[in-house]
């Protein structure tokens, strides 16, 4: 993996020229290259080791505390001490300044060594981010800094038991808590009362306090909700209460802990079901959970979004770190475990010595496909994240368009790894056959952490209506012309390269079906029609992105030799083989509005 990491980031996305750039002036190659090396090392010793345990010993509710491994605690110990939690921020928060780029690379080691105990410190920092974005000065001295520090950590609170993705639907309150509510110094002060469902790490002893952020809406006078997402504000709800300077109180917070749910994986991160204000834990007299608001009312969504958007490209590289270590294990695998004799002109031959797997057409061929997946999707994980550095600190110009390119490409960032990385995982166990369904080798347990990406931060069919329902036409398809534009700039590149010239062709052409089909759907103007085939619009879409990811990095290797640059190509070769040809079948769908989903009824079924 990690030649594939030096090449994506050097060779490919250029790094170091983003230290030619004020905010990264201080870094240099040299420190790239430790900040990976300590985090690989940190995975690989207090991460990997445990994450069967932290599988096996699922959390647990004694009636007062939630209990984890001890593992769990001392390897977010050592990522804490890392210094990882505030690895983009700035010095003056206690941050190191890294591009985001070098941040993602390097919390892939964690997710890739055991994803559920690294998803504390993703929630955490996703958390923090938002404060540092939207709180007031004092929420973030008070709360982001601290989970920053990895003093406290956090979570976000947005699934309730009957809305499930439906955020229209949430119905926990807020009210204000008396008439000096305004003049709280960490914000305007509100008692909540409501139900919070599937919200991860939301209960655990791993530090002293946890800070949630939670949905809610304000009623009016008359005592009734703004209908829809206009309505929903945020609040900041502690477990603990804290003081203005960031002491804790002694006092608990009416957060209680209604249940674990208990999962397919994912299991060393608590999932839990969270009664805010049921008067379980009364604070100062009363009933209700104390939380303070962060930004104006009605606009806690638009708040959110900027953790949902963060947490989204996560999943997706947790997603894309779970189907490379699938791949790796099956890899090594198919090498060492001899099996059946090759087919040659004469048939096979008995009498001749069993051949690792690896020498069989078939295997290799899944074994491609798993390649083809996860360094594909690992591509597009750092391509969002060298977007971001361009967003926060290009020129005026590149960093408005690397916003737009990065909001055309957050569905894909999120959904594309979760399903495709998944089938790498499904691979990985035909590889080892019937091994690979036991609980003798690790990779059943890829298969199923990584199922529960499809649904983490926004189903596949919610990431789908986002794509084709908002992006691809927002501002008049600006962002589609954006993104076109630079998959042809990409094919013109590519067709100096001798052998890329018939790819870049043919993914030209792929653009060219992916655009008239965008213009199909919405050429009737009515979104019942255009939306009920955006998933296969979705899977068409990520295909085509990854086309051109593909082509760009084989481009770039191709100047290269040896190994590293034999694989990418074969790896080229055999997305534009095997997989780009599928989107027709998807376009076609889309393109004629087929209306069997809108038109099938519940009783034929």
């Amino acid at each position: 993996m990690r030649n594939t990491l030096n090449f994506l980031l050097h060779d490919w996305l250029g790094v170091a020229t983003l230290l030619q750039r004020p905010r990264f002036a201080d870094h240099s190659t040299e420190t790239f290259t430790q900040v990976l090396d300590t985090c690989e090392r940190i995975a690989r010793e207090k991460f990997a080791p445990f994450n069967r345990l932290s599988d096996a010993q699922e959390p647990h509710f004694d009636g007062e505390k939630v209990h984890l491994p001890q593992a769990t605690h001392e390897a977010l110990a050592a990522y804490v001490g890392s210094g990882m939690l505030a690895a983009a921020q700035d010095y003056d928060d206690g941050g190191m300044q890294l591009p985001c780029v070098i941040e993602m690379a390097a919390n892939a080691y964690f997710s890739k060594a055991s994803v559920a105990m690294g998803g504390y410190a993703m929630l955490t920092s996703g958390n923090a981010s938002l404060l540092m974005a939207h709180g007031t000065p004092l929420q973030r001295e008070v709360f982001a800094r601290n989970e920053f520090a990895g003093r406290w950590f956090g979570t976000m609170c947005l699934s309730e038991p009957q809305a499930g993705s439906s955020l229209s639907d949430v119905a926990t309150r807020a009210t204000p808590d008396g008439d000096g509510f305004e003049s709280d110094p960490l914000g305007p002060r509100y008692r909540l009362r409501g139900n919070k469902m599937w919200i991860s790490a939301g209960e655990h002893e791993i530090t002293e306090n946890i800070v949630h952020l939670v949905l809610a809406k304000i009623p009016g006078a008359d005592g009734k909700t703004v209908p829809g997402t206009r309505g929903i504000s945020l609040f900041i709800v502690p477990k603990r209460l804290v003081n203005e300077r960031a002491e804790l109180t002694g006092e608990r917070n009416d957060v209680a802990l209604a249940g674990l749910n208990h999962k397919l994986g994912y299991r060393g991160t608590t999932n839990t079901l969270l009664n805010f204000g049921e008067g379980k834990f009364p604070v100062r007299g009363a009933a209700g959970a104390i939380g303070y608001r962060v930004g104006a009312p009605g606009e806690g969504l638009r708040c959110m979004f900027h953790m949902m958007n963060e947490a989204r490209i996560g999943v997706g590289l947790g997603a894309v770190m779970l189907g490379y270590a699938g791949y790796e294990a099956s890899l090594d695998y198919a090498r060492q475990r001899p099996q059946g004799r090759p087919i040659t002109g004469a048939g096979k031959d008995a009498t001749q010595p069993q051949v690792p797997l690896i020498q069989h057409a078939d295997i290799k061929r899944m074994l491609l496909a798993q390649k083809a997946y996860v360094e594909g999707g690992l591509a597009l994980a750092l391509f969002c994240a060298r977007l971001v550095d361009e967003q926060h600190t290009g020129e005026p110009a590149a960093a408005q368009e690397a916003a737009l390119l990065l909001e055309m490409l957050t569905p894909i960032a999120k959904s594309w790894p979760s399903e495709w990385c998944l089938e790498a995982n499904s691979l990985a166990i035909q590889v080892l056959g019937g091994y690979g369904y036991t609980r003798d080798f690790m990779v059943e347990q890829y298969w199923r952490d990584n199922r529960l990406n499809m649904i983490h931060e926004g189903t596949h069919g919610i990431q789908a209506l986002d794509l084709l329902g908002r992006k691809v036409v927002m501002q008049g398809g600006a962002g589609f012309k954006l993104l076109a534009g630079r998959v042809q700039a990409s094919a013109t590149q590519a067709r100096d390269v001798p052998a890329l010239a018939e790819p870049a062709a043919v993914l030209v052409a792929a653009l060219q079906r992916l655009a008239a089909a965008t213009q199909a759907a919405w050429s009737t103007g009515v979104p019942e029609e255009a939306l009920a085939n955006a998933t296969p619009y979705l899977q068409a879409f990520g295909h085509v992105v990854l086309a051109w990811l593909w082509l760009d990095v084989a481009r770039v290797a191709s100047a290269g030799e040896g190994d590293l640059k034999a694989g990418k190509l074969a790896a080229m070769r055999y997305f534009y083989a095997y997989e780009l040809p599928r989107i027709d079948a998807w376009l076609a769908v889309v393109a004629r509005r087929e209306p069997l989903p809108r038109e099938m009824r519940d009783a034929w079924f």
